[in-house]
């Protein structure tokens, strides 16, 4: 088998590229490539005044805006974690994974309504405490332990009561009478004659 020449080979491989450069007419919006006989980085400052000129920097995201994560130390997987977080994938331990959905169920329980949807949270995180309980996981291990549901629906009841209450409109005390106003008065002083006791 033959060797193609290599002008051959390039033009089949790239047949635009050597067509322009045969022409002498070299179209940078084609093919991407610095054109022979220039340096680079005036090539690469004319691709971008180009690229101005035609708008394609108008409109990209953070523009105009200070470049986050500036001020902090720098991180080798800054880019990592910028797409964890971006995604919404929590990378925690299932441990800690764990005592955090622990403290959010407990400060979430006094904005529900009714007992049955506090019953149905409260089992679904000690399920979930079971199931980390009971299997080997990465990190450290979980010393969470089930909680009482039965205490903490007790618990429930008695704070929403106590928001029920300071919620009521305070009911409206009768204005004291005069009389029993005087009788007071009186009665310190000694009676109606003034005589002491």
């Amino acid at each position: 088998m033959t060797k193609p020449s290599s002008s051959s080979w390039s033009a089949t491989k790239f047949p635009t590229t050597m067509r322009l450069a045969s022409s002498g007419a070299y179209d940078r919006s084609v093919t991407g490539r610095k054109p022979p006989g220039t340096d680079w980085e005036s090539w690469v400052d004319q691709v971008i005044r180009d690229g101005r000129e035609r708008g394609e920097f108008d409109d990209l995201p953070g523009t105009g805006k200070p470049i986050a994560g500036l001020d902090q130390p720098h991180d080798d997987l800054w880019w990592v974690r910028r797409k964890l977080q971006s995604e919404g994938v929590s990378y925690l331990p299932p441990a800690l994974a764990l005592r955090k959905d622990r403290e959010d169920t407990l400060a979430r329980l006094d904005t529900e309504r009714s007992e049955p949807r506090v019953r149905q949270l409260l089992e679904e995180l000690n399920d979930r405490i079971r199931y980390v309980n009971s299997r080997s996981i990465v990190g450290p291990p979980s010393n969470v332990m089930p909680l009482d549901v039965e205490l903490l629906v007790q618990e429930w009841r008695e704070r929403r009561a106590a928001r029920v209450r300071d919620q009521a409109p305070p009911q409206a005390s009768p204005p004291p009478t005069p009389a029993a106003g005087r009788r007071r008065w009186l009665r310190r002083k000694g009676g109606p004659s003034g005589e002491s006791g």
